[in-house]
C-alpha cells in the first residue's frame, strides 16, 4: 500500500482509479487471473538448465487452479527493446545530466556509455518511438484480451560473473527479455520463486498484468509459494505460510444469492458478466423462509425474514464484484426482488436479495428444502 500510494512530490504519481475499465482487454478488468499466458517458444541463450526449469515449473503451474495460454510474444519482446534500444535512454541522461558533466570520468564506463547514446537521438525520434509504443501497446492489449496475466522466466539465463563482464550490456538486456516491457505497457509484475536449477541456482518466474492489479497478482503468488514453498533464502528455514488477501483491487461490495444466481443456476452468467468472485458459501441465520414464486422465469425465490423461532437456515452464496458493476447488476433484477441486508449464520450482515411482502401472495413455502438448489432437484 505504501508504494502504491499516490506522491505529490513526483510529476509522474498517479491515484489509483477508482474502478477499472469492464469493457477492456481481461488483464485490465477487475477480477481473479485464471487464464495466464505464457511464451510459445521462449528464448534461453543456450542455458539448457534455465530451460528445464522452467519445463518443471509449467508443469507444476498445470496442478494450480489456471488455465496456461502459449501466445507470442513478439509485440512485448520488441517493445522490451524500445526501452534500452530507443530515446527512452534520454530519460536517464535528464536525471543525471548535471552530474555527467561534473563527474563523468568518475562513472561506471558501461553505465556512462549507455546513457551517452541518448545525444544520438532527436526529437522528432523520440515522438516516432512513442507513437510505435502506443502501436504497440494496442497490439499486446489486443493479443491479450482474452487472457487475465502472463506467467514468464523471470531470467532466461543465469550468466557467471565472468560473463557479464565480458559483454555486461548483452547479457543484461537477455536478462530482462521477459520483464522489459513491463513499464512501458503500463503493467504490474511480481517475481516469485521457483524452485531450484539441477545446478543448485535459483530459479523464479513472473507473473505480469495490468496496472493496479496487484492484489490480483499477489493472491496468485500466495496461492503458488504455499503449494510450492521453498526455504526462506539461503536461511534453509522454512517459509510460512502466506495469506492471500483481497481477490479484487478496486473496490468491491459483497452480495449473498439464494436462488437463481447460485452457481450453476439460470442466472449465475449475470455474475460472472461482472467479475463477480465467489467468497463462499454458507447459510443464512435461522431467521428465514424461503418461498417459491409464482409465475416467475426462470423460477427463483423470495426470502423472507421470519419471527423468532420460526425460521431456519438457508443455503446461500457469498460473491464479491466490482463496486462499479454492482448498478448494472441490481437494475437486472425484477420486481417483487430487491436487493437488502440478510443475516447469515456467522452474525454478518451482508447485501442480499430480499423479497416484498406482495410477492409472498401465492408463493409456495420450501423451507423444508434448506436451500433453492435442493428445491429445484426435487423438481426434475
Amino acid at each position: 500500500d505504501t508504494m502504491a500510494g499516490f506522491d505529490s512530490d513526483d510529476a509522474f504519481s498517479r491515484k489509483p482509479p477508482y474502478a477499472l475499465p469492464l469493457d477492456g482487454p481481461a488483464l485490465r478488468r477487475p477480477g481473479p487471473i485464471q487464464r495466464l499466458a505464457i511464451p510459445d517458444h521462449p528464448q534461453w541463450f543456450g542455458d539448457q538448465q534455465a530451460e528445464a526449469a522452467w519445463n518443471t515449473a509449467i508443469s507444476q503451474w498445470r496442478q494450480q487452479n489456471v488455465e496456461l495460454v502459449p501466445l507470442d510474444f513478439s509485440p512485448m519482446l520488441e517493445l522490451a527493446a524500445l526501452l534500452y534500444e530507443g530515446p527512452w535512454v534520454a530519460e536517464r541522461h535528464a536525471a543525471v545530466e548535471s552530474f555527467m558533466a561534473s563527474h563523468g570520468d568518475d562513472m561506471n564506463p558501461v553505465v556512462k556509455g549507455i546513457i551517452s547514446k541518448a545525444g544520438n537521438f532527436s526529437a522528432t525520434d523520440t515522438f516516432k518511438a512513442q507513437y510505435r509504443k502506443e502501436e504497440l501497446q494496442r497490439q499486446i492489449d489486443e493479443l491479450l484480451a482474452d487472457v487475465d496475466a502472463l506467467l514468464v522466466p523471470t531470467a532466461p539465463t543465469a550468466p557467471t560473473i565472468e560473463a557479464v563482464n565480458a559483454d555486461p550490456v548483452a547479457l543484461n538486456s537477455q536478462l530482462g527479455t521477459y520483464t522489459n516491457f513491463v513499464n512501458l505497457a503500463d503493467m504490474s509484475a511480481l517475481a516469485i520463486p521457483a524452485g531450484f536449477r539441477d545446478d543448485g541456482l535459483p530459479f523464479g518466474v513472473t507473473l505480469i498484468t495490468g496496472a493496479w492489479k496487484d492484489t490480483e497478482l499477489q493472491r496468485l503468488a500466495c496461492q503458488w509459494l504455499n503449494a510450492h514453498p521453498t526455504p526462506l533464502g539461503a536461511t534453509g528455514n522454512d517459509r510460512p505460510e502466506e495469506a492471500p488477501g483481497a481477490a479484487i483491487s478496486t473496490p468491491t461490495i459483497k452480495v449473498a444469492v439464494v436462488g437463481a444466481h447460485l452457481s450453476g443456476m439460470p442466472l449465475n452468467t449475470q455474475l460472472s458478466e461482472r467479475y463477480a468472485v465467489l467468497l463462499e458459501q454458507t447459510t443464512t441465520s435461522a431467521n428465514y423462509r424461503l418461498f417459491a414464486l409464482p409465475n416467475t422465469t426462470p423460477p427463483k425465490p423470495g426470502l423472507k425474514r421470519a419471527a423468532p423461532g420460526e425460521g431456519r437456515e438457508i443455503i446461500v452464496e457469498v460473491w464479491e464484484m466490482p463496486a462499479s458493476a454492482f448498478g448494472s447488476f441490481v437494475d437486472l433484477i425484477p420486481a417483487p426482488l430487491g436487493i437488502g441486508n440478510v443475516e447469515l449464520a456467522d452474525g454478518r450482515w451482508v447485501n442480499g436479495f430480499v423479497c416484498e411482502g406482495y410477492g409472498f401472495e401465492g408463493a409456495e413455502d420450501v423451507t423444508e428444502f434448506g436451500g433453492w438448489r435442493a428445491y429445484i432437484a426435487s423438481r426434475a
